[in-house]
């Protein structure tokens, strides 16, 4: 039997991670999403998620560097104000689950696939609502979606790494 389930966004968290000045990672995260996965618990592969983030709520901890996260030189969010992801196939991967599915950023769509290394049972809280919990990562090279500014450091390098690591902890509401 399919249930379908809302993302509680205040118990939800999409985070990224991509190199910085060829010396640390920065780290953020998308504070605005809603979203929905319609679970079959019989039949795991016939499930689906969909998800938009409002591309906005970029937050990594530093207000300059967020404002031009959003300026037209990363995610424009004035012509592209959402991120999506709809699912397109879930096959199990041993005991994980692989979510393959269209991720559109910055007008451009392409493939991903998200590992997904926990998918809760349902629980019942402790106000009579039904929640689930899952936690996936993937990868993605920033310049496939058109996020292409960068800078040339003074001993060779850039500013910004192409391959940004994305952390995603989804919990869910029955509806």
């Amino acid at each position: 039997m399919k249930t379908t389930y809302k993302i509680d966004p205040s118990h939800t968290h999409a985070q990224f991670s991509v190199r910085h000045m060829m010396v640390s990672n920065v780290r953020g995260e998308f504070t605005k999403l809603e979203g929905e996965a319609v679970i079959d618990d019989a039949d795991l592969e016939s499930s689906r998620v969909s998800v938009t983030i409002d591309a906005a709520s970029i937050s990594s901890r530093d207000e300059k560097r967020d404002a031009h996260l959003r300026s037209a030189d990363f995610f424009d969010v004035a012509r592209f104000p959402t991120l999506t992801f709809t699912s397109t196939a879930v096959r199990k991967n041993g005991n994980r689950l692989e979510i393959v599915g269209d991720l559109t950023m910055h007008g451009v769509t392409r493939e991903v696939k998200l590992d997904v290394e926990e998918l809760t049972e349902a629980i019942t809280d402790p106000y009579g609502a039904v929640r689930r919990g899952a936690r996936a990562s993937t990868s993605v090279d920033r310049k496939d979606y058109g996020l292409v500014w960068n800078a040339a450091l003074d001993k060779g390098g850039v500013a910004v790494g192409d391959k940004v690591s994305i952390n995603l902890e989804a919990e869910f509401i029955r509806i």
